[in-house]
């Protein structure tokens, strides 16, 4: 089936709630992807932050295809010696928690909306959460997303949350009261632009939990599992969480979330108050034990770190040249470019030429490449970025 073909289809059965490009893509490998007309991209967004390892990786297709032709699904009433070795695996890269199994970062955002409500008086059920920022779709997530844009139509919200301004622990301090139960942050700010947090803000922000005895959370959805150069975005900073977040790169692209704890709080989490009914299946187990692996394996971390320097000496000599280019933030394979003028013609323009990239806040354009992109496509990537926004630059 053509792509014009499967427009037509998806206008009559599939409802409109996405913005699609007028494309088909059927197959993929690592940072390429190709549509039914036999097209070629470069993606440099793949999976919206999901494919870490590019696509279809060799490891965890394989990991996948062994797993289901055993086990596709059982439900979390019973033990399942795979999910076991998955929890293992990210406790040991973490700080020694426990985990929460599910679907997607929504629903272990959710999770840990929960948990922090149980653990702590039944008094205290406030979060503070940051403008900037991105929890998730579902109705609770939602409204720890403090981005207005996300909330009409939808009220009346969930109660209990209140917004600071990312980065700022005294207006933070203020929002803390006797009800307030945890403080909900990204480490660095996704969907927000790519904001990497000021100097001291995630100290602040442990130390404010310590005092008031609050639970402090992380949303590692978008930053978790190698995505920074590390295996988690707080091991840059020094603060460890007491709850983190995952999804997207967790499974490779795989449905899967997760959350976790420590094993003090945990016991909180207790039977009959949480599930998801597929979380943890051993497909997604198999598939997330392939990717750790993998990024063991092949030691792409560094390669990460490698690709996050590559990229910020590209965009920082580009904005010498090109007087659009307002800011310049990386941190390993998460790559923010913030201009002074809207961002979607650069994404129009690049897919023109067959280069896959994405626009967030009005004016940033975003990458979240794959950590085992090569440095010849990171090149071919940069040339064609750079042509776009010189070009726009000059009009």
């Amino acid at each position: 089936m053509n792509s014009s073909d499967t427009v037509e289809l998806f206008k009559k059965y599939v409802i409109p709630n996405y913005g699609r490009y007028p494309v088909n893509l059927v197959r993929g490998e690592g940072s390429l992807v190709w549509d039914s007309e036999d097209n070629r991209y470069l993606d440099l967004f793949p999976g919206w932050g999901c494919n870490l390892l590019g696509h279809c990786p060799t490891k965890v297709v394989k990991a996948v295809q062994e797993q289901v032709a055993k086990l596709i699904h059982v439900p979390n009433t019973w033990h399942m010696e795979v999910q076991g070795l998955w929890a293992k695996e990210l406790s040991d890269r973490s700080f020694g928690g426990q985990a929460f199994f599910c679907n997607s970062g929504t629903e272990a955002n959710e999770a840990a909306i929960k948990l922090a409500r149980l653990h702590t008086p039944k008094e205290r059920y406030k979060i503070i959460t940051f403008e900037g920022g991105f929890h998730g779709r579902t109705l609770g997530s939602l409204t720890a997303t403090a981005q207005p844009k996300y909330h009409e139509g939808l009220g009346p919200l969930v109660a209990g949350f209140n917004y600071a301004p990312y980065g700022d622990l005294e207006a933070v301090e203020k929002l803390i009261d006797e009800e307030t139960c945890a403080i909900m942050v990204e480490p660095i700010q996704g969907e927000g632009g790519v904001r990497i947090p000021p100097k001291g803000f995630l100290e602040g922000l442990r130390k404010l939990a310590d005092n008031h005895g609050l639970v402090l959370i992380f949303d590692e959805v978008q930053t978790g599992c190698g995505r920074t150069g590390n295996w988690f975005a707080y091991q840059h900073f020094g603060v460890t969480p007491d709850v983190m977040t995952l999804a997207k790169a967790v499974c490779s692209g795989i449905a899967g979330g997760v959350m976790m704890t420590t094993p003090e709080i945990a016991p909180s989490l207790r039977p009959g108050m949480h599930a998801a009914t597929f979380g943890g299946n051993p497909i997604a187990a198999a598939a997330g034990i392939a990717t750790l692996q993998t990024m063991e394996d092949d030691n792409l971390l560094a390669s990460a770190k490698q690709l996050g320097d590559f990229f910020r000496t590209r965009f920082e000599q580009l904005k010498q040249e090109c007087n659009i280019i307002q800011e310049v933030r990386v941190l390993g394979v998460m790559v923010g470019v913030e201009l002074t003028v809207d961002g979607a013609p650069v994404v129009k323009s690049c897919l023109e030429r067959k280069l896959l990239v994405n626009c967030t806040q009005g004016r940033v354009i975003r990458l979240l490449p794959a950590m085992n992109l090569t440095i010849e496509q990171a090149e071919e990537g940069c040339k064609i970025l750079e042509d776009v926004l010189k070009s726009i630059a000059a009009e």
